[in-house]
C-alpha cells in the first residue's frame, strides 16, 4: 500500500479546522486511527491518555517523572517494556502508534527499526523540531521534523542545545508562544507522520551520545494542576475514549500469543504463576495485576 491512502485527519477534524476551531481539531485527533474494525493496533508510551483505538498498550514504567507522574492509564491488554526492544514478534500488529514518545528515547535507530518490526504501518506524532529547540523539555533527547515525508532527526548532546537562543526567547517570547500562538495554532507545531510497510528517515548525527543524564525541574516533582478548560476537555475525552474504544474486542485479545523474549528474542514462552518463562534462554518475566512486566527479570534463583 501506499502512503496516500491513510487519511491524516477525520472528518470532524477537517470539518473544525474549516471553521476555525483548531484547538478542538487538535483534540479530535485522539480519537481518530485511520484503519478498519478489524485491525490490531498497539500504542507505544501510551502514558495516561491512550489513543482510543489502540488494543494493545505499551510504556516503559508504571510511574516515571517523564509524563509528569500522570497515572498509567491500564484499561485494556498492557505491557510494560521498552520500544527499542519491544516484546512482541514480528508484523504481530496491523498498526502502530508512537505519540509523543519517540523524542525520549536516545536511541532512535533501534526505535523506528522495532516499530518497522512488530508491525505493517503506524502513526508517529512528535513536537517539530523548531518549537524543542526553542521550547526544550528536559527528557527530550531528539529534535525531529518531516521535509517531504520523511523524518528528520537530530541527537541533542543535552536538553538545551542553544542556550542563548533560549533565553531570549524566554525573556519575552514564551508566554506568548506557550499561551497564546501554541494553543491556537497546534498543527503547525507538531510533526503528525504517517508510514505504511517503512519509516523514511534520516538521523543526521548518528555518532551523537544522547544517553546523558536527565535533568529534572520542579515542575516535574509535583502533580499537575489542571485548569477548568483543561478538566473539561480530559472529562471529555475519557467519555469518548471509553464510547468508541474496542472493549469487548480488545477483552477476547490472547496476549500471551504476541509475546516475544526481549533478552534472546524467542518466541517459544511459557506462562507460569505470576510469570512468564523464556524457554530457550530461562529468562523469566514477572506478571502484576495481568500485566506482563517484560522490561524486568526475575533473577533465575529466586523464581
Amino acid at each position: 500500500m501506499k502512503m496516500s491512502v491513510f487519511n491524516t485527519q477525520s472528518w470532524a477534524m477537517r470539518f473544525c479546522r474549516a471553521i476555525g476551531l483548531e484547538r478542538m481539531a487538535w483534540s479530535l485527533r485522539r480519537l481518530y486511527c485511520p484503519v478498519g474494525r478489524n485491525a490490531l493496533v498497539l500504542e507505544v508510551g501510551s502514558g495516561g491518555n491512550p489513543y482510543a483505538r489502540a488494543n494493545v498498550l505499551l510504556d516503559a514504567y508504571e510511574e516515571t517523572k517523564e509524563r509528569h507522574w500522570v497515572p498509567l492509564k491500564v484499561d485494556r491488554p498492557m505491557v510494560l517494556g521498552f520500544v527499542e526492544n519491544l516484546p512482541f514478534k514480528d508484523k504481530s500488529f496491523d498498526f502502530v502508534i508512537a505519540s509523543h514518545v519517540l523524542e525520549h528515547s536516545s536511541q532512535p535507530e533501534k526505535f523506528l527499526t522495532e516499530l518497522q518490526r512488530v508491525a505493517k504501518a503506524g502513526y508517529i506524532e512528535v513536537p517539530d523540531a523548531f518549537m524543542e529547540r526553542i521550547n526544550p523539555y528536559t527528557e527530550h533527547r531528539l529534535e525531529i521534523t518531516c521535509r517531504e515525508n520523511k523524518l528528520i532527526i537530530r541527537k541533542k548532546l543535552n536538553c538545551i542545545v542553544e542556550q542563548e537562543t533560549v533565553e531570549l526567547y524566554e525573556h519575552r517570547v514564551k508566554p506568548f508562544l506557550t499561551r497564546e500562538l501554541i494553543p491556537r495554532r497546534p498543527f503547525a507545531f507538531h510533526v503528525r507522520y504517517y508510514w505504511n510497510e517503512r519509516i523514511d528517515y534520516l538521523v543526521i548525527n548518528p555518532e551523537t551520545d544522547a544517553s546523558w543524564k536527565m535533568q529534572v525541574d520542579a515542575t516535574q516533582l509535583k502533580k499537575p494542576v489542571l485548569d477548568i478548560r483543561a478538566r473539561v476537555q480530559a472529562w471529555a475525552l475519557g467519555i469518548a475514549r471509553t464510547l468508541l474504544s474496542q472493549n469487548k474486542i480488545n477483552k477476547k485479545i490472547e496476549l500471551f500469543n504476541l509475546l516475544r523474549c526481549p533478552n534472546c528474542h524467542s518466541t517459544s514462552l511459557m506462562e507460569m504463576h505470576e510469570a512468564i518463562q523464556c524457554s530457550d534462554c530461562s529468562s523469566v518475566y514477572p506478571i502484576k495485576n495481568g500485566m506482563p512486566l517484560m522490561a524486568s527479570l526475575i533473577p533465575l534463583n529466586k523464581k
